[in-house]
């Protein structure tokens, strides 16, 4: 088994070789987990499937799934990091048969980056517009506007709660906001077939985006480890302050009982126990690599048993904190409008872009409740965004060690932005919406992430021998762990992964956009062709392995366990 005298034996072995990084302090690490962790779905995607879900009665499958799968692969992804001193596919030497887990998990974080960032992009543009003297989503005297725009507030004349008429209730009238995102920010086209050109803004939008996030990362994590002292605590403050502007607004008790109240007859629904399944995995950030390689920076010695409980609290109480903030602003919307919040609650996109930003135009100094949130919005994807980045180029920088020099180090990193920059064009054209909902739902998928986590789990556990982990982490932290978490790997995160896994390709359905748009056939094999391109590393390498190995399946087996054994 390694020790660390092993791994600093193997380090003067290989002299030629640049000093892998560390953080610089235990503070460092924390933050950029919380900042990595901590994104977008915990501000707009949670709150809405709690109140889709049954409210508080959501709180058990969460719970439940939290403690049995999101926490304990969390745990194994830091351990394995920090005790091989890897990545996140040269930390799964320690199962060769297995090594396969490392490259899915760098094909999802390549694929996530590409398309996480547009929602930067998307944001910035909506941020300078927060300074115009009158947002020009409040009103329809705008030159994209249609005839069919219906405004009927007015962000002065916020003292008149019958002035907003829903646009659900009209037909066939938009509301303004719908009408800036869709014809103003997005331009978009009738289809995926129809990309239609760049909207130069947005591409602007993205490419500044890329320069702050490599501006974030071009020194190595020294430098990334002291930027999220502003990225991952910013946000909370930011947070708080909407959400005390949020429950002094008339209404808010209405949203935030809209949010909570329970019903118990949900939970009979199997769709509720996939979006917590697959909430929770998401909101840990899990099987992207990202666990594994911002652990591979800590020092072989450090406690992170107890840093990871600290963080997986910080993660849970942010995602129910946003609800109340979110529910609060939407329970003061439905209240002016005169109608109910289910017909203004929203998740993802349709919360920042549309339901929020119409939000704002009803209260008082609406130009600085639009800056605020716009920028927290900012600051809360940049800080998943940029730690993201670092963890998939910690990928490259373990295969070829020399990258590790100055400046070969700040190329990479440029050349890598550009790369991802210029693939990220497609989703800034016309059609680009269509191209983000492809890489959405299927480049970096809920699928994708059970596959990976449940592998994870089987190659540990089964393959390497959870008892024999246990011990390598008793090495680390100097003590044994309390055995809940091997019962996990062992049984319950591999039950949970596959159960949740099993579900979502029983209730599959073709991507539509916006309820009404259907993705035609070629885009969604395009998108099951991106989906499987991560999943098939895994098996794909574990068959090669086997065939190009002498002996019976048996001897192979035992040819790895000695190789793994020996790392």
């Amino acid at each position: 088994m390694a020790d660390q005298s092993e791994l600093s034996k193997d380090e003067d072995a290989h002299p030629q070789e640049p000093k892998r990084d560390q953080w610089g302090s235990k503070i460092d690490f924390i933050l950029s987990v919380v900042g990595f962790a901590v994104g977008l779905g915990n501000v707009w995607r949670f709150p809405y499937l709690c109140y889709k879900n049954g409210g508080g009665a959501f709180f058990i499958p969460y719970l439940l799934f939290l403690v049995c799968g999101g926490v304990p692969v969390f745990f194994l992804e830091i351990a394995l990091g920090q005790y091989m001193q890897k990545g996140g596919t040269a930390a799964w030497k320690i199962c060769p048969m297995f090594s396969g887990i490392g490259l899915a998990s760098a094909m999802l974080a390549f694929f996530l980056n590409i398309y996480y960032i547009v929602v930067l992009a998307w944001t910035g543009y909506y941020w300078i517009f927060s300074f115009s003297a009158v947002l020009p989503w409040s009103h329809c005297n705008n030159e994209w506007n249609t005839e069919r725009c219906v405004s009927f507030a007015s962000a002065n004349n916020y003292s008149n709660t019958s002035i907003y008429v829903a646009t659900s209730n009209i037909t066939d009238k938009v509301d303004p906001v719908v009408e800036f995102w869709e014809r103003k920010i997005l331009q978009i086209s009738p289809g995926i077939d129809h990309p239609d050109g760049i909207v130069w803004q947005l591409a602007l939008s993205l490419f500044v985006v890329w320069v702050l996030c490599y501006l974030c990362v071009w020194k190595g994590i020294k430098w990334t480890g002291k930027v999220v002292y502003f990225t991952a605590t910013f946000p909370f403050v930011m947070l708080f302050i909407l959400f005390i502007r949020g429950v002094t607004l008339d209404g808010a008790a209405d949203g935030i009982t809209y949010y909570l109240n329970p019903d118990f007859s949900r939970l009979a629904d199997a769709q509720v126990w996939i979006d917590a399944g697959t909430q929770i995995f998401y909101s840990f950030a899990v099987a992207f690599g990202g666990m594994t390689a911002l652990g591979s920076y800590n020092k072989f010695t450090n406690n992170f048993y107890r840093d990871c409980m600290l963080i997986s609290g910080i993660n849970c109480f942010t995602s129910v904190f946003s609800g109340f903030a979110v529910f609060s602003v939407l329970g003061f919307m439905a209240k002016q409008q005169g109608v109910s919040i289910e017909h203004v609650a929203e998740s993802g996109p349709g919360l920042a872009f549309i339901a929020y930003p119409k939000a704002v135009t009803l209260m008082p100094f609406p130009q600085v409740w639009s800056a605020l949130f716009f920028f927290m919005i900012m600051i809360v994807g940049l800080g998943s965004q940029f730690v993201s980045m670092d963890g998939f180029t910690t990928v490259i920088l373990d295969w070829f060690p020399q990258l590790r020099k100055t400046p070969r180090r700040e190329v990479l990193n440029a050349l890598y932005c550009l790369i991802s920059y210029l693939i990220g064009l497609t989703m800034v054209t016309r059609g680009g919406m269509y191209v983000f909902q492809l890489f959405d739902n299927y480049g970096a998928s809920g699928m994708s992430l059970l596959w990976c986590c449940f592998f994870e789990s089987v190659a540990i556990s089964w393959v390497y021998g959870g008892s024999r982990f246990y011990d390598n982490i008793a090495q680390m932290v100097g003590f044994r762990l309390n055995p809940w978490l091997r019962v996990c790997w062992t049984f319950l995160t591999p039950l949970v992964c596959a159960s949740i896994f099993v579900f979502m390709w029983a209730t599959f359905k073709p991507l539509v956009y916006n309820r009404v748009y259907v993705f035609p056939a070629w885009a969604q094999g395009l998108g099951l062709a991106m989906a499987f391109s991560s999943m098939i590393c895994i098996p794909l390498t574990c068959l090669i392995k086997t065939i190009m190995t002498p002996g019976t399946l048996k001897e192979v087996r035992y040819v790895y366990l000695i190789q793994s054994l020996a790392i």
